[in-house]
């Protein structure tokens, strides 16, 4: 691989807390704290409207519509509307992760935010604009990740090649799509975790990145 140049990073999940903790405080509200982030993975007509919601293919109305059905005929009875605000209810932002990309783009290294969107209000009292150079919205471009199609176009939009560009997401599978295109990955479970192993892909020193 070509030394890294550019960083691609994940939005729900790395600069934000947890996406799977957050659905389960809402499914502990249902008293099954597995049950959403089951049903998206497991039960085929879920797992589908994720895909369409996060394609832009569906609004947010006939999600939560949806869902809600889905929802009801594994016993857990929910109210349509705000269902989308519900479920990432808890989501606040990592400020040590938005910090260390900070450092990064401040010492010369573009940075792609590239995300897969899941509702109008997802990225509420973010800056997107002030967090990256480039921002690439799933629901936007009409397709998501592991798509290769979405992390050639933020290596594209950068102008930097895929091979120079490093990825950091907390799901394998969308390291193992930009890994098809050429791209090294990080796998976030931490800021501090991420922040250590960027300094080193980097070679950056520790004053650099917090």
């Amino acid at each position: 691989m070509s030394a890294p140049h550019a960083i691609l990073v994940d939005f729900g999940g790395v600069l934000t807390t947890s996406v799977h903790e957050a659905f389960a405080a809402f499914g502990a509200t249902l008293g099954d704290p597995d049950l959403p982030m089951r049903l998206l993975r497991e039960d085929p007509e879920s797992a589908q409207l994720i895909v369409e919601a996060e394609c832009g293919r569906l609004e947010d109305e006939d999600f939560e519509t949806a869902f809600a059905a889905r929802l009801a005929a594994h016993g857990a009875e929910v109210e349509p509307a705000g269902l989308i605000r519900n479920l990432q209810a808890g989501l606040v932002p990592d400020e040590e992760m938005l910090a260390v990309v900070a450092a990064l783009r401040a010492g010369g290294h573009p940075v792609a935010l590239v995300t897969n969107s899941f509702g109008r209000d997802c990225y509420e009292g973010f800056d997107l604009e002030a967090i990256a150079d480039v921002v690439v919205v799933s629901g936007q471009l009409g397709v998501r990740k592991p798509s290769r199609r979405i992390y050639t176009a933020a290596a594209e939009a950068l102008d930097v090649p895929a091979e120079r560009c490093i990825m950091v997401d907390d799901l394998e599978h969308n390291l193992a799509g930009a890994a098809r295109v050429g791209m090294a990955g990080v796998l976030h479970r931490s800021a501090a975790g991420t922040s250590a192993e960027l300094r080193e892909r980097f070679g950056i020193v520790a004053a650099v990145v917090p």
